[in-house]
């Protein structure tokens, strides 16, 4: 079985290799990372798609923005135009991605603006908190992106949309916190964002060079410097996954806490908590059903309460439904 593995790697190598596969590779990905009319047209697509999807809080929505988003081509062109020194192909792609993140942005911004909503929902707040999961799944997209572009046997379209499912939302989000004026929202999703591209660019340039599309001493230098700049990327990531723990953490204390240890609960029913943890302090939204109205002194006392329980201050925010009891009419007697 091992040897198995070793030849079909040698034949895949040789492959990448021909220079004839080269050529065709080096031309189909010249024409990915142009920037036409055809490209400017599915950015202004996916952004207004996906910025409405965030806006509405709608996964279905942002997902079908995703599978159009064009981003992934160009990424992929300046990756192997890195690595083969390809000053054309590379200034080519960069171009592409540039201007599409910077239109893309400024659509954003200005549904945002447009749309004027107090705040926003999850979908937006979950794009503002990059960790070490996000960069494992922009490697893994990158990767699979890669292969398929040499693989025949890959549809072009699966790994696409493997890569669009990183680029599109986070640029959206940024451009919605500027229209709002949140930067920690709007630099949260820009790391985001810089996490997946150099995490894409990077799997796609070890896959080429696995491949042998470029011999290792020619890949070496740009494959450094994008592992470089990756790594420094890993810093902010990794607090950020320390931090998602924590907030986990925080969040489940809490809950404990409000239901099995205060008298306000105990007439309640919790259906739904969000905690919105750009604010400070953090915001929790309760949703409950009730069949008595909350008051604004059960609030206060409730975070003096969640305050010396757990250190932290907490803003409390209840979105109650009323239960009203309906039972058929009587019957005359």
């Amino acid at each position: 079985m091992g040897s198995n593995i070793r030849d079909r790697f040698k034949n895949f190598r040789r492959q990448g290799s021909q220079p004839e596969k080269l050529q065709q590779l080096q031309t189909e990905l010249l024409a990915e990372s142009t920037l036409d009319s055809a490209y400017i047209i599915l950015i202004i697509s996916s952004c207004a798609i996906a910025t409405f999807g965030l806006l509405s809080n709608s996964a279905a929505v942002i997902i079908g923005a995703m599978i159009i988003a064009p981003l992934m081509l160009p990424i992929r062109g300046l990756a192997f135009g890195a690595l083969q020194a390809d000053i054309t192909l590379f200034r080519k792609g960069v171009i592409a991605v540039a201007v599409g993140t910077l239109l893309a942005v400024a659509i954003a911004c200005f549904f945002g603006w447009l749309v004027g909503l107090p705040r926003y929902g999850s979908e937006i707040l979950a794009r503002s908190r990059p960790t070490l999961l996000d960069l494992g799944i922009a490697v893994a997209a990158g990767g699979i992106s890669g292969y398929g572009k040499i693989e025949p046997k890959i549809s072009g379209t699966v790994a696409g949309t493997a890569i669009a499912v990183a680029l599109m939302p986070p640029i959206c989000v940024i451009g919605l916190g500027l229209a709002q004026g949140n930067w920690s929202l709007s630099l949260g999703a820009t790391l985001l964002y810089l996490t997946n591209l150099l995490g894409i660019a990077l799997a796609c340039m070890v896959t080429f060079s696995l491949a042998g599309y470029t011999s290792m001493a020619r890949a070496r230098r740009p494959l450094i410097l994008t592992m470089a700049l990756t790594a420094i990327l890993v810093i902010p990531l990794g607090v950020s996954f320390a931090r998602l723990i924590r907030q986990t953490q925080l969040e489940t204390s809490l809950r404990k806490a409000l239901l099995n240890r205060t008298v306000t609960f105990g007439r309640l029913q919790l259906l739904n908590s969000n905690t919105n943890w750009l604010a400070n302090p953090p915001e929790v939204r309760l949703s409950v059903r009730a069949r008595e109205s909350v008051t604004p002194r059960q609030v206060e006392l409730l975070e003096e309460f969640i305050e010396r329980e757990m250190g932290q201050r907490f803003t409390l925010i209840f979105e109650v439904g009323q239960v009203e009891e309906i039972r058929r009419s009587q019957p005359t007697p």
